[in-house]
């Protein structure tokens, strides 16, 4: 299980990993860096996902100035692997941006 501690220790580009389909998302939904760092400055982790493969990873809720972002990112060694973000969704997630909704069956 991580904390938040610990992506805030390594908080910064030089120590980020990101995939190309990751630079290719971000791309298209106006992410940068910058945005990612504020993230973990001011986030919280809201889900754990320990079985993902190849490395445990979280969702982690924060914010990049009024923008509310969901980051899923892992951590190995010193690096931190940054799997993909986007701004949630109001059909998929609660008011509270923690929350998903439940789905209709």
């Amino acid at each position: 299980m991580y904390s938040i501690e610990q992506f805030l220790r390594l908080n910064r580009p030089e120590a980020m990993v990101l995939t190309q389909h990751s630079r290719k998302r971000f791309a298209e939904r106006g992410i940068n860096i910058e945005d990612i760092q504020f993230v973990f400055r001011t986030g919280e982790i809201i889900e754990q996902y320990p079985d993902d493969i190849p490395f445990p990873s979280c969702l982690i809720l924060g914010y990049s100035g009024e923008r509310v972002l969901h980051v899923v990112a892992s951590i190995d060694d010193d690096l931190l692997y940054i799997i993909t973000a986007y701004a949630p969704s109001p059909e998929k997630w609660e008011a509270d941006w923690k929350t998903r909704k439940e789905e209709a069956k």
